[in-house]
């Protein structure tokens, strides 16, 4: 079952669809996931990426909600206009909203972000104890960095001539890459006690593989909280292959039903 749903944030909207588990129970409470799409994406994803990726964490007993960040997909606003600060109280605000569903175990979140999404979801998750768990899918690492090589430097620089300048149908102005400057994802990640997966295809073109690593080591150096990092051989950005994304899904799948058996385990231990 899908619900679409309309979450403001500021003078915007926010366009949502929330994934049922079949055969909900009434008065059961479900862990919830929550997805951040990527650099000028959108709830569905390339390739239907995190529709499918809805349909298979749904078996799980999963709930999942994907949205639009502000002028994305069917929400409103001007995304180039706005910056990763406004992402990541987008995100806040997409949080606080999903805590107020009566379905929802408000203590068993976990965020999903891929690409810039994973950087949004690591800078919202260090300061947001509500938030149990993290996925990285191709993570950004130094957002300017790597949304400036994707658009093209050259067109980066001409901000300083322009107010702004076109990019897939959005227009892009020098506050928005200001914004991306002033967060560094990688390194904000020791202040995240939380366990972690990261999933990163070695054939990904636009994010390169090795930020996988780099995280890894950063998290490997936090007093609490687990990392696990997993490649998959030839996956591109967004793991478009089929077999690629059968590999995605089934890692993603897995780590968190082990993480819900032993957090389940360690309750009882401590009833």
């Amino acid at each position: 079952m899908k619900q679409s749903v309309f979450i403001n944030w500021k003078e915007e909207q926010l366009s949502a669809t929330i994934d049922y588990p079949d055969n909900l129970k009434e008065g059961v409470k479900y862990p919830l996931v929550i997805i951040c799409h990527g650099f000028i994406g959108s709830k569905v994803g390339v390739d239907r990426l995190f529709v499918k990726a809805a349909q298979q964490l749904n078996q799980d007993q999963l709930i999942v909600l994907r949205f639009d960040l502000s002028g994305c997909g069917e929400s409103s606003g001007n995304y180039g206009q706005t910056g990763l600060h406004d992402f990541i109280d987008q995100l806040r605000t997409v949080i606080d909203f999903s805590c107020q569903l009566k379905q929802i175990n408000s203590n068993q979140i976990t965020l999903l972000g891929h690409s810039l999404g994973g950087a949004t979801a690591v800078l919202t998750a260090v300061k947001d104890v509500r938030i149990k768990r993290l996925i990285l899918w191709s993570s950004v690492a130094y957002p300017l960095e790597d949304i400036s090589r994707i658009v093209g430097k050259e067109n980066v620089r001409s901000l300083e001539l322009v107010s702004e300048f076109d990019y897939l149908g959005y227009s892009l102005t020098m506050p928005f890459f200001e914004s991306l400057a002033f967060y560094q994802p990688l390194q904000s990640t020791v202040h995240y006690s939380g366990n972690v997966l990261i999933v990163h295809g070695t054939g990904d073109d636009d994010i390169p593989v090795k930020y996988a690593k780099e995280y890894e080591k950063t998290l490997s150096k936090r007093l609490s909280g687990k990392v696990i990092r997993y490649e998959i051989n030839g996956a591109n950005h967004t793991y478009s292959n089929a077999a690629h994304f059968t590999e995605l899904i089934q890692t993603t799948r897995k780590w968190v039903c082990d993480e819900m058996n032993i957090e389940q385990k360690q309750n009882v231990s401590n009833f």
